[in-house]
């Protein structure tokens, strides 16, 4: 568990290096990545990064501040509007995107597919296993 929450530190570290690139920090590359694709509410960007309502909330609204990105009428909800990408933003993330392939590309082929593969599956089961064993409040 030490050796994943330091990798994931690692890769923190990485993210905000890779993200200031594109003038970004991690958290906001992270909301606006999620809407590259197309415009989303904030509960689904949540939903999809694994993140809270509200930090989302509070990054999609300065990056609107910002001009990153901004928000538009969801013809599925009258309340919940969607946040979309301002060309500034998309401009920001595709720096980002190109500079974080060509990293993942070289540490890929430095670690291996076979490896990488093994590793997935590893992540993945031991993700499954952990979901179902998760800490109690009397632990």
């Amino acid at each position: 568990m030490v050796q994943i929450a330091s990798l994931g530190g690692r890769f923190t570290e990485i993210g905000e290096e890779l993200a200031r690139h594109g003038g970004l920090t991690l958290s906001r590359w992270v909301v606006l990545d999620a809407v590259a694709a197309g415009p989303a509410t904030v509960a689904q960007i949540g939903r999809m990064r694994g993140l809270a309502r509200q930090s989302v909330q509070r990054t999609a609204d300065l990056a609107v501040a910002e001009g990153l990105a901004s928000y538009i009428d969801n013809p599925a909800h009258r309340r919940a509007k969607l946040l979309m990408l301002t060309e500034r933003g998309r401009e920001s993330v595709r720096v980002i995107t190109v500079r974080q392939k060509r990293w993942a590309d070289i540490v890929g082929a430095d670690i291996g597919l076979a490896e990488l593969g093994t590793a997935r599956a590893m992540v993945e089961h031991v993700t499954t296993v952990v979901a179902r064993h998760e800490v109690s409040p009397s632990d």
